[in-house]
């Protein structure tokens, strides 16, 4: 009797596992106990249990034969594995559009680059130029400036130039009224009569001679007479030389004043210039005497301004180095003079100043605009060496990561950082030892923006 209510207890408890499945283990074990198969209290297959993914509802499945299998497997973590030798990590996870994978890359896209202005560039090979800064003063250029002088004594009758003008080589600039003129031209076209007269005397004595109807003593005389007028033009002509006259321009002239008798050129004397380029002075006025001992002996100083010279005071201990046919670039001393143009060192003197201890050098300045005005104070970089390298960086091309000089050299995906080793330098550029090759190209603007970037991305894999 009490094991008919024992089985029908267990009975009652079956059907409660069954509705209450945190139970039935027990259940189970019970019936096990006392010698009852808990298959023959299986419950049909049912509903599915509210929670299937909780532990006591994994604790124990059944296929669909109805056969218990024992505890089933907890399923493994996406991306671990377990093994008898421990806990090992497998298919570790990137992040998705993570532009820096790999160390020193930095990926960009053509529009990135573009819009964050990095200018990229092709590394070559070039010269670098060292200079000296020397600072120097702008004068004239000696060869290019001459004075229109008063070579006689007279007054100034005309002035046709002012103080600015523009004037031609041989260009007549003044005019002056000059007795001392006047009686060289007189010399001239008297003694250039008087040969003439004499030429036809000699030739009518020579046909006579020839016939033998004058005598030849009288031949002679006329012969003699000839030939000394003949010098005597020809020395006038010499003294119309000294003067800067031409002996047929006088001859001409006189024709004309012959046609017109109220308007004499004897008197006149032109001064003409030099040569090509401006009146920058301008000693003399109208009716002011000249060419007498204590007057002006100048008239106008003419210059050619369109090159121009630097006088600079290199000191001894720089001399060596500043050698004639050097590049040189020249700006304002002044603040906010912007200009600058290349010169050429023409004449390094082999005298020392005494009192400064420094040596002139000339440098000779291109002026076709005429902006560089003498008397100017400038800075000169004279060019005092030049190395031809087979690789040539920009400076503003150089960052300093983690003490290293690198390079950001341009890639399909992007940039990548690029250590190299520098050599020589000059004022602007390095030469590249190591670590670039000509062709390559470089970001040469902007750079410190891929450094920046750089750096982020490193912060990030740190963490």
């Amino acid at each position: 009797m009490r094991t008919l209510l024992s089985v029908a207890f267990l009975a009652i408890g079956i059907a409660v596992g069954g509705a209450v499945p945190a139970v039935s283990n027990f259940v189970r074990q019970t019936l096990s106990s006392v010698g009852v198969s808990p298959a023959l209290f299986t419950p049909a297959a049912g509903p599915a249990p509210a929670k299937p993914d909780a532990p006591e509802a994994e604790a124990a499945h059944a296929d669909g034969d109805g056969h218990d299998h024992g505890p089933k497997p907890a399923a493994p973590k996406a991306g671990h594995a377990h093994g008898h030798e421990g806990h090992g990590h497998e298919g570790h996870e990137h992040k998705e559009g993570n532009e820096h994978a790999e160390e020193g890359v930095i990926r960009m896209r053509p529009e990135q680059v573009a819009g964050q202005d990095i200018k990229v560039a092709e590394i070559e090979g070039g010269t670098l130029a060292r200079h000296l800064l020397v600072p120097g003063t702008i004068t004239p250029d000696t060869d290019r400036i001459a004075r229109v002088p008063a070579k006689v004594v007279g007054t100034m009758a005309e002035m046709r130039k002012r103080l600015g003008d523009a004037v031609q080589k041989d260009e007549v600039v003044a005019v002056l009224d000059s007795r001392e003129v006047a009686d060289a031209k007189s010399e001239y076209l008297t003694a250039s009569v008087r040969a003439e007269l004499e030429k036809t005397n000699y030739d009518r004595q020579q046909a006579l001679w020839d016939k033998r109807i004058s005598s030849e003593q009288t031949f002679l005389q006329a012969k003699a007479t000839y030939t000394e007028a003949q010098l005597r033009v020809d020395l006038a002509r010499q003294k119309l030389s000294a003067l800067g006259l031409n002996a047929a321009e006088v001859a001409a002239a006189q024709k004309r004043d012959e046609a017109t008798p109220n308007q004499s050129s004897l008197r006149r004397y032109e001064l003409r210039s030099p040569l090509t380029g401006r009146v920058v002075e301008r000693k003399v006025d109208v009716g002011t005497a000249v060419g007498k001992e204590g007057d002006p002996s100048d008239v106008y100083t003419v210059a050619d301004l369109s090159t121009v010279w630097i006088e600079l005071s290199v000191p001894t201990v720089d001399l060596g180095k500043v050698k004639e046919g050097a590049r040189v670039e020249v700006s304002p001393s002044q603040e906010g003079g912007d200009r600058h143009e290349e010169g050429k060192v023409v004449f390094v003197s082999p005298l020392l100043n005494p009192d400064t201890r420094s040596a002139r050098v000339i440098v000779a300045l291109p002026n076709k605009d005429m902006a560089w005005r003498p008397g100017t104070f400038v800075t000169a970089e004279v060019e005092i060496a030049r190395d031809k390298v087979a690789v040539k960086l920009p400076k503003a091309a150089l960052q300093t990561v983690e003490g290293k000089r690198v390079v950001f050299v341009r890639t399909d995906e992007g940039f990548e950082k690029r250590e190299v080793q520098l050599g020589r330098a000059d004022d602007d550029s390095f030469e590249v030892v190591s670590g670039l090759k000509p062709g390559e190209e470089i970001a040469v603007g902007n750079s410190f923006l891929l450094k920046a970037e750089l750096g982020k991305s490193e912060a990030e894999h740190a963490h």
